[in-house]
């Protein structure tokens, strides 16, 4: 009976076969290079140029995070197309604080604060609530337009009102102040 066993390392036939292929391997680049035409040193450098981390010199790198406000929002009350009117951070653009909306009636609009009542589920707290009281279902008409309620809502809770009008006004102005003349006259009529 014959008994086989495994050896500890390597076998000596494969030592001999990696030593020789060692030295020869400049020999052995050589031929594979010209049967491929260059192709197995250009596969070579792929291989090592993707291994390696990626470099930051002359590339546009762009952070998609979430812009970075400043620690303390600047407030200011809006009244949005669909006729709410809610407390937004000028910088950032972010609702804060849900006020109330306007609501239709069968001849009018009118202001209804965001309260428990008035079917909000998420209600303006105690302080607002005493502040802006006094507005609770305010009728928009002659007498009160949309810039005077945005006017008197900043008024209630301490914020200078910027209204749509002076809004649209400043933005026109800053559209006027590209160079261009103020009469729209055209040189070449």
């Amino acid at each position: 009976m014959d008994i086989f066993s495994k050896r500890d390392g390597p076998r000596s036939e494969d030592v001999r076969a990696k030593r020789l292929i060692s030295e020869n391997a400049g020999t052995i680049r050589k031929l594979a290079d010209q049967i491929s035409n260059g192709g197995f040193t250009k596969m070579r450098q792929d291989q090592a140029r993707r291994r390696e981390a990626p470099k930051p010199e002359g590339l546009l790198i762009y952070d998609l995070s979430a812009p970075s406000s400043p620690a303390e929002p600047d407030p200011h009350v809006r009244i949005s197309l669909n006729g709410r009117v809610v407390l937004v951070d000028r910088n950032s653009g972010r609702q804060l604080q849900l006020l109330g909306e306007l609501r239709r009636t069968i001849r009018s609009r009118k202001f209804v604060l965001a309260t428990e009542d008035n079917g909000f589920l998420s209600p303006v707290s105690d302080d607002i609530r005493a502040a802006l009281e006094l507005l609770e279902n305010a009728e928009l008409g002659p007498d009160l337009s949309e810039d005077d309620l945005l006017r008197r809502v900043s008024d209630g809770l301490g914020l200078t009102a910027e209204t749509d009008t002076q809004r649209r006004a400043s933005d026109a102005e800053a559209e006027k102040d590209d160079g261009t003349p103020d009469d729209d006259s055209s040189e070449l009529l």
